[in-house]
């Protein structure tokens, strides 16, 4: 495992920690802080060595199921709601930030399950480079939209 994708995998868990902990308040957040906290658990692990196998990848799974079924809760709730639109990158509605949400979780945990799955991956010279380039990608939006988002939008919040 490489330095850049271990770096990329502490950042987007904290990334997924502070989406966590902002989901109180939410309506369903019975759904979301589950989703979050599997995908920090999941991106913390690559950098700890003693967490069991085979329970980081049943809390991927789980993050990925709960991310592709809030994606499509997402999308369906917009379509028949609010109309903002699938590529819609406004953050200022709360439906584009789910959406950008569980998109974000579901990149992340087909990448760490794709590494998982079989770590020989990572002996490939050309998988192992896809794998942290997709990393450094995902970090890079990630944070670049929370940034944009706090900076620019945080006042103009609509719920």
């Amino acid at each position: 495992m490489g330095k850049v994708y271990s770096i990329c995998s502490i950042l987007m868990a904290g990334l997924f920690l502070v989406s966590t902990s902002v989901q109180f308040n939410d309506p369903d957040w019975y759904f979301w802080i589950p989703m979050y906290s599997c995908a920090a658990y999941v991106n913390l692990k690559r950098t700890l060595s003693f967490v069991a196998p085979k329970r980081i990848t049943a809390a991927g799974i789980v993050a990925l199921w709960l991310g592709m079924f809030l994606l499509i809760k997402v999308l369906l709730e917009d379509f028949f709601g609010d109309m903002i639109g699938i590529w819609s990158l406004d953050m200022r509605h709360r439906l584009v930030r789910e959406k950008i949400g569980s998109g974000l979780v579901i990149w992340s945990m087909i990448l760490q399950l794709s590494v998982e799955q079989d770590p020989t991956k990572w002996n490939s010279m050309e998988i192992g480079l896809l794998i942290e380039f997709g990393m450094t990608v995902l970090v890079g939006i990630s944070c670049g939209l929370s940034f944009v988002f706090l900076i620019y939008h945080e006042n103009e919040v609509k719920y």
